[in-house]
């Protein structure tokens, strides 16, 4: 990480697996689509800019602009964590990740260390939106991932902060995925219905809306490997969730340019991988 960013140990997390391949697409005027995955992760915080406008209010209750926003998921969102960094601080809001390779989750064994890890993360940076990005290990029947996806609610909501859950790209099944296809189907509408149940609190963002619903199409923005994304589809993203949090929390995102083609992109997550 660079500049404003704190590195914290790496999470105890399997990485997956992934291979390089380098190529170049135009956003902003910059950015490489590659393949974005590591062998290890990092947690990071970001400030809040300076000179930036800040929350409203103390909290993001009763949609006042959030002062602190904690990011969670597995390596998909490793990878499009400095890109929304970077587009937070520039609309003033504290930035924390917690998402791991080979992790993240909150469904069955494999969310152990999700478990462990969450509640100091809760109680050491006090976010007032913990935002979790659907992960590709959200294994598990329909009822089992409502029930983690509630546990995962409780907690926050708990900890004083409202959760917004946010489905996954789509990404390409390959023999990895095939055993659990049925419950990466699954596991948005579990997630969406969770959120029905408490809309004060609990949100639920269809993130399709940017990707589409096929890997292999152009709009998805996967890499060679048809899972992760790169610089340009993270800072794609950044600019739709940021927009999506505007209109929830009442406030106006900063415009791209001044945060897309920002050090951010040079981040190490990206560099192992051949990120450009």
């Amino acid at each position: 990480m660079k500049n404003n960013e704190t590195i914290l140990p790496s999470a105890r997390r399997r990485a997956a697996r992934l291979p390089a391949h380098i190529g170049v697409v135009a956003l902003v005027g910059v950015f490489g689509l590659t393949a974005c995955q590591r062998t290890e992760t990092t947690k990071s915080t970001v400030p809040a800019g300076e000179g930036a406008s800040t929350a409203a209010g103390s909290d993001a209750q009763g949609n006042a602009k959030p002062s602190k926003l904690l990011w969670m998921g597995d390596s998909i969102g490793e990878a499009q964590a400095p890109a929304i960094g970077a587009a937070m601080k520039a609309d003033g809001v504290e930035f924390k990740s917690m998402a791991a390779a080979g992790g993240g989750g909150v469904i069955g064994e494999i969310a152990a260390p999700t478990w462990e890890d969450l509640p100091k993360e809760l109680s050491s940076f006090k976010p007032d939106v913990v935002a979790y990005q659907i992960t590709t290990y959200d294994w598990g029947t329909p009822a089992e991932q409502k029930a983690g996806y509630e546990k995962l609610a409780k907690a926050v909501n708990d900890a004083g902060a409202e959760l917004v859950l946010v489905s996954a790209p789509p990404f390409k099944i390959d023999d990895f995925y095939k055993a659990n296809e049925a419950a990466i189907k699954t596991a948005p509408k579990s997630a969406q219905y969770v959120a029905s149940q408490n809309p004060d609190k609990i949100h639920f963002l269809d993130a399709s809306v940017l990707w589409g619903t096929d890997s292999a199409a152009a709009k998805a923005q996967r890499s060679k490997d048809g899972i992760h994304s790169c610089q340009q589809g993270s800072a794609a993203f950044a600019q739709w969730f940021d927009k999506e949090l505007g209109k929830r929390y009442s406030y106006p995102p900063a415009p791209a340019d001044q945060w897309a083609t920002g050090p951010w992109t040079g981040d190490k997550v990206y560099g192992p991988l051949g990120c450009k």
